[in-house]
C-alpha cells in the first residue's frame, strides 16, 4: 500500500513515502527533502541468533551518480572500504537506535541506506538517520521507539535548524543530535569554544525542533505500519540464578573493590572457574549460561555500589579524575610528540608537518575536499592485553579519531598564517576508558611540541551516568567498566574559553535537561583540571619549529618565469627537487613555496630560483655567453633564458670590421643593459662594460 507523508522543518518539507519500491524488505522507505533522496530499507531474520547481543549491521552507501559524477578509482566504480563519511553516517544511525530495540531481540538485522539523488545544499546523512527510523517503525521487526534527528547550526547568534552546506560555513556549531518523544538519546559534533550554556541551549531547541518527524512517523505506521514479531526474551533459571549469586557473594566484593583494571579482570576470571567448580553439572545447561548470569550479578553489584553506597570501582569521588601525566618531546625525530597518561589510559600522540602535497584528498557527493588537518587514532590489541588481527581502522577507530580532530581544528591557525599540512597520529598503548579523551589531550601538546601556534590548548573527558530508579550519579573520567556498566558515555572537549565537540551516547530511554547540565558543569570542571596538569608540561607552543620539520619558504617571481622553474616536461623542477631534496610547488600567480629539511639546501634552492627567474636590469653588468654570431652583432644570454644582442658598434671603443674579431660562439663576455624595449627586446653594450671597469 502506497503512502506519503510530509512535514516541514527548519523552513524545509520532509517527505516519506513507502510501497512503491523495495517492497520485498520488511520495511522500506523513501525520504527525501529538496533534491536529495535516499532509499532506507530494514531487514530482519526471523529466527533469533540467540548471541548474546543484538547482531544489528547499518550501512549508509553514498552513490556519486547521485551528484552526477562518476567515481574517480580505476574501476570507475565505488569499491573497497566505504569512506569515512559513510562510516560516520553508520555510526550516527546505529547508535540512537541500538538501546532502543526490545531486550531479548537476537535476530540478525540488517538496515541500508542508498543515496540516489544529491542536493549539493542538503545533507542526506539527516534524512538517512529519521529514515532508519521509520523503516524499522513500519517493519515487522519488533522496534517500537520511533527516534528523529535533526543538525543545529549556530550563526549571528542564532540557531538554524538542519541548515545548508552554505549556512554551515558560516556556522560556530556543527551538532547532529538524536532523540525520542520524550527524551534526547544522542548527540554529536563540533562547536567553536561555545559555553555550556549556548550548546545545551542548541541540544534543547534540536529536541523540540524533531517532534514533527516522530509524529509523521506515528502516522506513518497508523496507516501502513505491520504488526510486530513477538519477542520472547530468553527463560532465566531462578534457581540457577540464586545459586550462582550466593556462591559469587564474597569473590564478587573482591572484583568491584580491585582497583587495577588487570587484576581485577584476572579477579573476575578466577571467580568465574571457582562457580564452576562449586556448581553440579547437572544444575546448568551450558558455561555461557553460568557466565551470563554471573555477569548480570556483576553489574547490579557494581551499580548498586555506586549508587547506595557512593563508591567507584577505584575508590574515586563521582567529580574527581584519575592521576594526569604528561610528557612532550618524547621521541627525537618527530616534528612534535606527547605521552599523555591518566590512570591506565595513555597515549603515545606524534604530530607531523607536511607540504601542500600531503593534504588529503577526498571525493564524495559534495565533490571533492582537500583536508589540511588529519587525525588518525589507533586501537591496538596489546593495549587492552588481548590478541587478535591487525587489520585496518574499525568504525569505532575513524569515529574517535573524527570526535578528537573536530576537538582541535577549531584552534588550529588560519592556512594563511601557517601553510603547514598537518597530521597527528595517536598510538593507544593502554586503555581503561577514554582513549579517544587521551588523543584530544596528547593532540594538543604533540602540537604545541611541534611548535604550531594553536589558539588555545585542548582537554577532553569523558562523563558517565548511572541511574537506578529514582536515584542518579554522574561519574567524571569514567573507566572501562564504568562506560560498559553504565547509561551513558558523554565526552566533551573544549577550551578554557568553551566547547570544541562532544559526544553523547545514552543506553537508557534518555536523559533530561537536568541531568545533562549537570554533566556538562561536571566535565568542564574535569577538562579544567586536566588543562592545568597540561600546562605544567608545556604551557604554549615552541617558538620554534622541530629542527627535523620542513622550512617553509614563499617567493615571489613574474608569472611570466614559471616556464623556467618547470622546464620542459617537468625536467628543471624535477631535477632542483632531487638535488636540494625539496618540494617545490608553483603556483599559477607566480607563487612559489619551497619546503625541505635542510635550511642551507633551503638558501642554494632559493639563489638558483632567483637566478632562474631573474629579469634583466638597466644599467647593470651581466657576464653572459655568446650564443649566436650575426654579421650585425651578437646573442648573448645573460640570464637562464634570457638574450640580449650586441650590436658590432657596441663590441669595442675603436671601430670592428667583423664581430669575429672580437667575440665567438662560446665566448664568456661581460655586458651591460643599456635599453629593454617595449617588446622586451634587449640592447647590450661591450663598450659600456669594459669603459665602466676601468
Amino acid at each position: 500500500m502506497y503512502k506519503k507523508v510530509e512535514t516541514e522543518i527548519g523552513g524545509r518539507t520532509i517527505a516519506v513515502e513507502t510501497g512503491k519500491i523495495a517492497k520485498q524488505a520488511n520495511g522500506s522507505v523513501v525520504v527525501s527533502c529538496g533534491d536529495t533522496i535516499v532509499l532506507v530499507t530494514a531487514v530482519g531474520e526471523k529466527q533469533s541468533k540467540d548471541m548474546g547481543f543484538l547482531p544489528l549491521t547499518i550501512e549508509y552507501q553514498e552513490r556519486l551518480y547521485a551528484a552526477g559524477r562518476i567515481p574517480g578509482s580505476y574501476f570507475r566504480r565505488e569499491i573497497g572500504r566505504p569512506s569515512e563519511k559513510e562510516v560516520l553516517t553508520c555510526r550516527l544511525i546505529d547508535r540512537p537506535l541500538r538501546p532502543l530495540f526490545p531486550e531479548g531481540y537476537m535476530n540478525e538485522t540488517q538496515v541500508i541506506i542508498t543515496v540516489f539523488s544529491a542536493d549539493q545544499e542538503i545533507d542526506p546523512d539527516i534524512l538517512a538517520m529519521n529514515g532508519a527510523s521509520a523503516a524499522l517503525i513500519i517493519s515487522d521487526i519488533p522496534y517500537a521507539t520511533p527516534i528523529a534527528a535533526a543538525r543545529v547550526g549556530y550563526v549571528n547568534g542564532e540557531y538554524i535548524l538542519n541548515p545548508t552546506r552554505s549556512e554551515l560555513e558560516e556556522s560556530a556549531m556543527d551538532l547532529v543530535v538524536a532523540g525520542t518523544r520524550s527524551a534526547v538519546v544522542m548527540v554529536e559534533g563540533s562547536a567553536g569554544e561555545l559555553s555550556e550554556e549556548v550548546v545545551m541551549e542548541a541540544i534543547f531547541f534540536a529536541h523540540q525542533g524533531i517532534q514533527p518527524l516522530i509524529d509523521m512517523q506515528e502516522k506513518l505506521r497508523e496507516e501502513v505500519g505491520k504488526p510486530k514479531w513477538e519477542v520472547t526474551p530468553p527463560a532465566i533459571d531462578e534457581t540457577l540464578r540464586a545459586r550462582v549469586e550466593e556462591l559469587a557473594a564474597e569473590g564478587m566484593e573482591k572484583v568491584v573493590n580491585t582497583a587495577a583494571k588487570m587484576e581485577r579482570s584476572a579477579a573476575y576470571d578466577e571467580l568465574k572457574a571457582q562457580i564452576l567448580e562449586q556448581l553440579d553439572e547437572e544444575e546448568y545447561e551450558s558455561e555461557s549460561q553460568v557466565f551470563s548470569l554471573l555477569g548480570d550479578y556483576r553489574k547490579r553489584v557494581m551499580r548498586e555500589q555506586l549508587v547506595q553506597q557512593g563508591k567507584r570501582l577505584d575508590g574515586r569521588s563521582f567529580d574527581e579524575v584519575r592521576p594526569v601525566s604528561c610528557e612532550v618531546g618524547c621521541l627525537p625525530r618527530t616534528h612534535g610528540s606527547a605521552l599523555f597518561t591518566r590512570g591506565e589510559t595513555q597515549a603515545m600522540v606524534v604530530c607531523t608537518l607536511g607540504s601542500e602535497r600531503d593534504e588529503q584528498h577526498l571525493e564524495g557527493l559534495s565533490g571533492d575536499e582537500y583536508r589540511h588537518f588529519m587525525l588518525h587514532y589507533n586501537f591496538p590489541p596489546f593495549c587492552v592485553g588481548e590478541v587478535r588481527f591487525l587489520r585496518g581502522p574499525s568504525r569505532r577507530d575513524i569515529g574517535h579519531g573524527t570526535l578528537a580532530r573536530r576537538g582541535l581544528e577549531a584552534v588550529l591557525p588560519d592556512e594563511e598564517t601557517f601553510p603547514y599540512v598537518i597530521r597527528i597520529v595517536s598510538e593507544v598503548l593502554e586503555s581503561n576508558g577514554s582513549s579517544s579523551m587521551a588523543t584530544v589531550c596528547g593532540g594538543s601538546l604533540a602540537l604545541m611540541d611541534a611548535g604550531v601556534p594553536i589558539k588555545a590548548p585542548v582537554s577532553g573527558v569523558a562523563m558517565g551516568l548511572i541511574k537506578e530508579g529514582d536515584k542518579l550519579v554522574v561519574l567524571t573520567d569514567i573507566l572501562g567498566d564504568e562506560d560498559h556498566l553504565g547509561d551513558m558515555d558523554f565526552k566533551v572537549v573544549g577550551t578554557a574559553k568553551g566547547i570544541t565537540s562532544l559526544q553523547m551516547d545514552i543506553k537508557i530511554d534518555g536523559v533530561d535537561r537536568d541531568v545533562m547540565t549537570r554533566a556538562l558543569a561536571q566535565a568542564r570542571d574535569g577538562r579544567l583540571h586536566i588543562l592545568e596538569k597540561m600546562t605544567e608540561a608545556l604551557p604554549e607552543p615552541r617558538g620554534t619549529l622541530s629542527e627535523h620539520a620542513p622550512k617553509y619558504i614563499t617567493m615571489q617571481i613574474n608569472p611570466d618565469k614559471i616556464r623556467d622553474i618547470i622546464g620542459p616536461g617537468g625536467k628543471v623542477i624535477r631535477e632542483m627537487t632531487a638535488e636540494f631534496d625539496a618540494k617545490i610547488e608553483v603556483e599559477d600567480n607566480g607563487t612559489v613555496k619551497i619546503f625541505t629539511t635542510d635550511g642551507e639546501a633551503a638558501k642554494g634552492l632559493v639563489a638558483r630560483i632567483e637566478e632562474l627567474t631573474a629579469m634583466p636590469e638597466v644599467g647593470r653588468i651581466y657576464e653572459g655567453v655568446v650564443k649566436t654570431v650575426k654579421d650585425f652583432g651578437a646573442f648573448v644570454e645573460i640570464l637562464p633564458g634570457t638574450d640580449g644582442m650586441v650590436h658590432i658598434s657596441e663590441l669595442e671603443n675603436r671601430r670592428v670590421n667583423k664581430v669575429t674579431d672580437v667575440l665567438n660562439e662560446g665566448d664568456t663576455v661581460r655586458v651591460k643593459v643599456l635599453e629593454i624595449d617595449n617588446r622586451g627586446r634587449i640592447r647590450l653594450s661591450r663598450k659600456a662594460a669594459l669603459e665602466e671597469k676601468k
